[in-house]
């Protein structure tokens, strides 16, 4: 059993940068892929971008490329996603997921935070 838990969200003008966080419980984090999908209101959510287990390949959206930077530091059992020069379409619940080591080409994740809400002002 993993549990995840984001933090870093909140509200940012647009052209503005965050850091969100996904902190992972257990030892064996190492193991696992870990991802971040987002869900704007009154849409599906959707897959953002993927680092592997071993942190050696990334995956990313078309949306995200070249705005979105992941990342992991297993020694903090957490995963970061940066984001620069957010746009009002980046609003969005953003969670990040966990799958035994995972594929960073697949949307199939076990685990699930609670999210963390951001909020790109105009």
């Amino acid at each position: 059993q993993v549990q995840l838990v984001e933090s870093g969200g909140g509200l940012v003008q647009a052209g503005g940068s965050l850091r969100l966080s996904c902190t992972a419980s257990g030892r064996t984090f190492n193991y696992y892929t870990m991802g971040w999908f987002r869900q704007a209101p009154g849409k599906e959510r959707e897959f953002v971008a993927a680092i592997s287990w071993i942190g050696d390949s990334t995956n990313y959206a078309d949306s995200a490329k070249g705005q979105f930077t992941i990342s992991r530091d297993n020694a903090k059992n957490t995963v970061y996603l940066q984001m620069h020069s957010l746009k009002p379409e980046d609003t969005a619940v953003y969670y990040c997921a966990a799958q035994r080591k995972g594929v960073v080409s697949s949307i199939l994740y076990s685990y699930w935070g609670q999210g963390t809400q951001v909020t790109v002002s105009s």
